[in-house]
Parts: C-alpha cells; sequence; structure tokens
C-alpha cells in the first residue's frame, strides 16, 4: 500500500480533487489529505476526513509531538498538489515553509506532481513561467494545465486536468517510471486523416488514434515534452501540447514544423495515401457512377528521414531518432512481417512498429484498447511485444526510443 499525500490549495478546482481522492483512496491508497487554510474556504475538513479515513490539518501546530511538518513528507511516496496555485508554485519555488503544506514539500524526497490550476494569464505571468522551470529544474514534475472553460465566462489554458488523467499520472509515479525522456522534446501524430470530396463527404480509415495517444502520455510520463499532432476526437493527453489537423497536408506541416526541434518523431497516424485532386466548393450530387481522381500524398516520414540526412540545412536533427508505423495484412504475395521490413527499407526511420490489422474486432485492429505487434529496427534487430494494453506498447516503444537517444 502507497502512501500518497494530497496537497489542496486554495482555488476554485479544489472541488475536483475530492474526485482524485476517492480514485486513490478507492484503488487501495494511503492518502493524507494536507490543505491550505485558503483550500478549507472552497471544501471543508469534514469532506477530506470522510473520504481519506483520517484527521485533516493546514497548520504545523496540531498535533506538534507529532512532528507533523517533517514526517508527513518523509514517509511518503508520491506528494501530489492538486490544484497548485499560482501562489502555490511561488512559495514552493522559493522554499518557503509558511504552513503545513510547503513544509511537506521541502521535507519530501518521493517524486512531487504539481497540477497547477488557474487564469491563463496568470499561468502565462512571467514570474509564474519562471517558477515552473525552477521547479522542474529540481525533479518536480509540473503537469500543464488544460485548456478550457474557467471561472466565470473566460476561457483558456489554466484548468485542472481532469481527475482521471491525474490519478493516472499519479499511478504512473508511483510505479517508479525512470525519467529517461527528461529534457527530451518528442512529437507524435495520432488518428486517421480525412481527404475532403466535399463539403459532407471524405475519404478515411478508421483509426481511432488510441495508439497515438498512448504514446504521448507515456512520453509525458517519463518526463519528456511532448507534441501531439492529431486529427482524433479524444480528450486532450494531460500536459500534452496538441496540434488539431484533419488532413494528409495539414498533418504534413505540423509534423514537419514541430519535428525541427524533436529528439524523436513517432508517426503514429494513420495518413491517407491519396487525395481527391478536386475538392468541391459545394456538395457532390447523387448520380447513378461516381468517378473520383486521386493525386498521392506525400509520404512524411520518408521526408523526416531525407530532412534528418541533409547536410548544412537549418532542418537537420542530428541524433533524431524516427518511429514509423505500419498496419498490415498478410496476402498471397508475403506475410505482415516480410511486408513490414519492405515498408522498413523504402522509409529509411529508425523503427518501423508492424501490427496486424483486420475487420472491426480483430484483436489488434483499429478502434480497439489492445494491441501487439513486432517493432523492427534499422539494425535488423526486432523486438515482438505480446498482446496487452495500447499503453503498454507504447511503453515498449518509448524504451527502444529512449536507448538509442541515450
Amino acid at each position: 500500500m502507497s502512501r500518497v499525500v494530497l496537497g489542496v490549495a486554495g482555488g476554485i478546482a479544489a472541488y475536483k480533487a475530492v474526485e482524485l481522492l476517492r480514485r486513490l483512496t478507492e484503488s487501495g491508497h494511503d492518502v493524507t489529505v494536507v490543505p491550505t487554510r485558503a483550500a478549507l474556504e472552497f471544501v471543508g475538513a469534514p469532506t477530506w476526513s470522510a473520504l481519506s479515513g483520517k484527521p485533516v490539518r493546514s497548520d504545523v501546530w496540531t498535533d506538534v509531538e507529532q512532528v507533523p511538518h517533517v514526517r508527513i513528507g518523509q514517509d511518503a511516496d508520491l506528494v501530489v498538489v492538486a490544484p497548485a496555485t499560482a501562489d502555490l508554485l511561488a512559495r514552493a519555488a522559493h522554499g518557503l515553509a509558511d504552513d503545513l503544506l510547503t513544509n511537506v514539500l521541502l521535507t519530501a524526497r518521493c517524486p512531487v506532481l504539481l497540477a497547477p490550476a488557474m487564469h491563463t494569464e496568470m499561468w502565462e505571468h512571467p514570474a509564474t513561467r519562471a517558477n515552473v522551470a525552477t521547479l522542474r529544474a529540481r525533479g518536480v514534475e509540473v503537469v500543464e494545465p488544460a485548456v478550457g472553460r474557467l471561472t466565470g465566462k473566460d476561457s483558456g489554458k489554466g484548468r485542472l486536468p481532469d481527475p482521471a488523467d491525474l490519478y493516472d499520472l499519479c499511478v504512473r509515479a508511483l510505479a517508479g517510471r525512470e525519467q529517461d525522456l527528461a529534457g527530451r522534446r518528442v512529437v507524435v501524430s495520432a488518428g486517421g486523416t480525412r481527404e475532403h470530396l466535399d463539403p459532407v463527404r471524405f475519404l478515411g480509415n478508421r483509426s481511432s488514434g488510441k495508439q497515438g495517444y498512448a504514446l504521448a502520455r507515456s512520453a509525458q510520463a517519463r518526463g519528456a515534452e511532448v507534441v501531439l499532432v492529431t486529427s482524433a476526437a479524444l480528450p486532450d493527453p494531460v500536459g500534452v501540447t496538441v496540434v488539431r489537423v484533419t488532413s494528409a497536408l495539414e498533418l504534413r506541416d505540423a509534423v514537419l514544423t514541430e519535428g525541427k526541434a524533436a529528439d524523436a518523431v513517432v508517426m503514429a497516424a494513420a495518413v491517407a495515401d491519396y487525395r481527391p485532386v478536386e475538392r468541391l466548393a459545394t456538395k457532390r450530387k447523387k448520380t447513378d457512377t461516381l468517378t473520383v481522381e486521386l493525386v498521392q500524398n506525400p509520404d512524411v516520414l520518408a521526408e523526416l528521414v531525407a530532412l534528418r540526412a541533409q547536410e548544412g540545412t537549418a532542418d537537420r536533427r542530428d541524433g533524431q531518432v524516427l518511429v514509423g508505423f505500419a498496419a498490415e495484412t498478410g496476402d498471397a504475395d508475403a506475410d505482415v512481417l516480410v511486408h513490414g521490413r519492405a515498408k522498413l527499407a523504402r522509409k529509411g526511420c529508425d523503427l518501423l512498429v508492424v501490427n496486424e490489422v483486420g475487420e472491426a474486432g480483430h484483436p489488434t485492429g483499429f478502434e480497439g484498447d489492445a494491441n501487439a505487434a513486432t517493432v523492427l529496427a534499422a539494425d535488423g534487430a526486432s523486438y515482438d511485444v505480446p498482446l496487452g494494453s495500447k499503453d503498454a506498447l507504447a511503453d515498449a516503444v518509448w524504451d527502444l526510443v529512449a536507448a538509442r537517444l541515450t
């Protein structure tokens, strides 16, 4: 049973921490809640006590004989603060210890996870950005806030991430995931692109984007700065910068732009091979037959490989690791892996994740929550990842990427 300290600072998002507490306690963790005095103005002590099964205190004078300002932090396996206000970030960055929670942060020698929540202007203020940079430099995981509705009529970046997502981050932190991607910037593409025939109809595929999102979550949990280029309609992963696209050309532009400064690019998106030569401005009328002329889309992964190899260009990125995905089916000519090896040779990337797909319901096909794959490497090695969650496959891919970055 892990010992978790849940710190709660004085922001309106404190009510969301109640759900995070419930998830932690119901999964068997021993949780001590340490709210600030301001937090108790939003959610009272009886609520925290009832859900944690422990008394709640915010000052260093209660039960002083137990030395709580030292013991709580020393004994913790994880300290998570949600919400972490601009004031809390400032006090933590400057090492202040004027209440029980800031004392806990000073004495903790376990992973510390701070989930900020505040108005956009406060999050973007240079003082807050400097405090966040200081905390991250010390090894504290400061989660990027979500984008959405804030207090009142305001919307923007600064919303506390969903409690379910915060819980997942806590589980990963308690599992002791090595921060082997800390200081790295990675780009992940996800989802199936749509190539519009007209304002109503499009050419597409069944890719849900779930595997790409799992890759983004895994990289973020391992300390990377993550940019997710996606066409999928899934909730934004916590702490990940999301760039939304629709077509293959939009995805290409975004990936090439973001990839210039990336240590690794993982192309998990199912990018359409073709697009209509002409996109009508009005809906096509129904006819007995329809002939559509198609043109081939650019090969984004091949472009990344070519840019990496160019000498003396601004786009060159020495040591960049490039990973492709190949959703394959066997046929009369060859099986899945033969097709995969041929694609690896054509693309020239470092790793190619090959998985077999089929009709709906296929255990490793599109839209499901499970996956299995064989990862082929440019040096001839291959790695089998057995059937499991898409998160497990994502972790396996980053294990191979991190080794090559090192």
